[in-house]
């Protein structure tokens, strides 16, 4: 099943077209690379997808709901939760603060009773359930990727790649059907990527559709079902992650017509 769509999508900025009509679609419970050199407009897809750009033209579909040019908020209820190439933590908040966060879109709204000491009654036992469940979700999401004993430490503090861990930790608490990630294994050492590279499948295994931007053509090489290759804000290659490395238009891109 298709879940996510985008026919003909355009981004312009001035006389710069960052993205060309681009068609790009994931299947669900894939594992999809989105890859290509510098400046290809990688970033700026996940942008319009995810509500941060407003396309020029084209569309954008997610779960069979047209969702272009949304914003990010409603994107994200819609079941779409992503990390960014700059990583952006709450670094004044503690780890587990940032998990909690994370949280916030699948917090119910509380019924109202026309009775005020009623509604005050049900307002206060059902806060104590929604704060109890907000937590017990942020402590799964740092068990799942061993950051629980850094629980009371402050983000700014902790090495790049567990930093890296905690965004995406705190993008999965708020249980999304789609999982973007954005170059997730920058700034990791190779043990450090190995262990990420086992983390997406756990990820993809437990329901979560996955798709990544990243350089390391190790880790995509290595856990993508699928490739797509963007150059100067054009679809250039998509296809298996072997089809995609033996593409002669997909090496010129990165390497030069000399290779």
């Amino acid at each position: 099943m298709m879940l996510l769509s985008t026919q003909a999508l355009r981004r312009d900025f001035g006389g710069i077209r960052a993205v060309d009509d681009v068609d790009f679609s994931v299947e669900a419970g894939s594992i999809t690379g989105l890859i290509g050199p510098n400046g290809a407009g990688k970033t700026t897809l996940f942008n319009l997808i995810t509500g941060l750009e407003v396309p020029s033209s084209g569309r954008v579909r997610f779960d069979g709901k047209d969702i272009t040019g949304i914003p990010p908020h409603r994107v994200a209820r819609l079941g779409v939760s992503r990390t960014f190439q700059n990583i952006r933590l709450f670094r004044e908040m503690t780890v587990f603060e940032n998990v909690m966060i994370g949280r916030h879109y699948r917090s119910r709204v509380l019924p109202f009773a026309k009775n005020r000491i009623l509604n005050a009654l049900l307002g206060f036992l059902l806060l104590k359930r929604e704060e109890r469940d907000i937590v017990l979700a942020a402590r799964r999401q740092l068990e799942f990727w061993n950051l629980y004993e850094l629980r009371h430490e402050l983000p700014k503090n902790m090495p790049y790649g567990k930093q890296r861990e905690l965004e995406i930790a705190r993008a999965l608490a708020s249980e999304p059907k789609l999982l973007f990630l954005d170059e997730p294994a920058a700034g990791m050492n190779p043990s450090e990527t190995a262990e990420l590279m086992g983390s997406i499948r756990s990820i993809r295994d437990l329901g979560v559709t996955v798709v990544l931007i990243e350089h390391d053509m190790k880790l995509v090489m290595g856990v993508c079902d699928r490739v797509t290759v963007l150059n100067s804000g054009r679809k250039i290659a998509e296809g298996t992650p072997e089809e995609v490395r033996r593409n002669p238009v997909v090496i010129e891109a990165y390497l030069g017509s000399g290779a």
